[in-house]
């Protein structure tokens, strides 16, 4: 497990910028959707776990007391603070921390964000039983994360491929794995949406710094998938290589009990 978050920080440390840049992480809009799913009255305390190139954290700034932005990772804290900080907003600090093992007291933040990174967590429930500690009672949990088909080989052949693409890739969880693991660690889910992703298959592995080889082979995998793989991943191909597929997110707001 150890071994997974030091390739996650090997990984991320090389690709920051890239993920401050990234369209599907700075225009998304699960991102607007999940801003907008808050309740907020101006005064809350925010805590942005796995803030990567920073976009939940700068979406909030406006709108909350303070965000505390934590990473993993020192190199995408140094992207994120200078993004940040360049569209004007100084109610921001930022903190390298472990997301599995929070360093801040209980209840103390109204409201969680985690976007687009639970799917590098190793220990899962004990990012979920930390979140719950550290939000005040009835606090806020948003989640937003790419997720697994429910089906059994749509599921596998998803996880595949993001880790062949990402060796600091873990595990996108399913819909109903995530609603089942909330409400086992004391969460309320109140307000669930489904998002369809398009990823573009180049940017999507240059974000990763794959050589041409590991495309090469990446997208041998992809074509060689059944058809009704190919079906349901809505995967496009030109000149024998893969120019697209569709993929999905949960965007979801939970509650502590």
């Amino acid at each position: 497990m150890e071994q997974t978050k030091k390739d996650v920080r090997q990984q991320f440390g090389q690709s920051a910028q890239s993920y401050v840049e990234s369209k599907q992480h700075k225009d998304g809009n699960d991102l607007q959707k999940l801003v907008g799913m808050a309740s907020i009255t101006g005064k809350e305390e925010l805590l942005d776990i796995a803030t990567g190139g920073g976009h939940t954290a700068n979406a909030f700034a406006s709108r909350v007391r303070s965000v505390t932005a934590l990473d993993l990772t020192k190199e995408m804290l140094a992207a994120a603070e200078k993004f940040i900080k360049g569209n004007g907003h100084h109610n921001v600090q930022f903190m390298e921390g472990d997301a599995e093992k929070l360093p801040f007291a209980n209840e103390t933040f109204d409201i969680v964000t985690c976007r687009i990174a639970p799917h590098h967590f190793p220990n899962i429930r004990d990012f979920l039983s930390e979140v719950n500690r550290v939000l005040k009672n009835n606090g806020q949990f948003l989640l937003d994360d790419n997720v697994a088909p429910e089906e059994k080989a749509f599921d596998e052949f998803y996880n595949t491929i993001e880790k062949i693409r990402d060796y600091s890739h873990f595990r996108a969880w399913k819909k109903s794995e995530w609603i089942q693991m909330l409400e086992d660690n004391g969460f309320e889910v109140g307000e669930w949406h489904r998002f369809e992703k398009v990823f573009i298959f180049e940017p999507w592995c240059n974000r990763m710094n794959l050589s041409d080889k590991e495309k090469e082979h990446l997208n041998s995998f992809i074509l060689n998938a059944s058809e009704e793989i190919k079906a349901k991943f809505a995967i496009k191909v030109e000149n024998s290589r893969v120019v697209s597929f569709k993929g999905e997110a949960i965007v979801l707001k939970a509650l502590k009990n």
